[in-house]
Parts: C-alpha cells; structure tokens; sequence
C-alpha cells in the first residue's frame, strides 16, 4: 500500500454526502484597542 492516495476514489468522491458544519473561533486575538486598554489598566513598576 502506497502513501498516494487513489485517484479513482478521489474523483468520484460525493460532497453532497457532508455535513454543514459552522466555523466559530475558538481563541479570537485581541483588537489593538483591546491591548491599549490592558496596557492602561496595568499599573507601572
């Protein structure tokens, strides 16, 4: 068995067959006005 996949199965592959899925982030990153308010907040050793 090769680490190819075949491409037989490839092309008659039915994408009807998939679930809708919904993306939502997990661990967004913050805004630039998230962070300068963090740095506000934070006070100065």
């Amino acid at each position: 068995m090769s680490d190819k996949p075949n491409m037989r199965e490839i092309s008659s592959f039915d994408k009807t067959r998939l679930k809708k899925t919904e993306t939502r982030v997990k661990n967004p990153l913050p805004t630039k006005e998230t962070i300068d308010q963090e740095r506000k907040r934070e006070p100065s050793p």
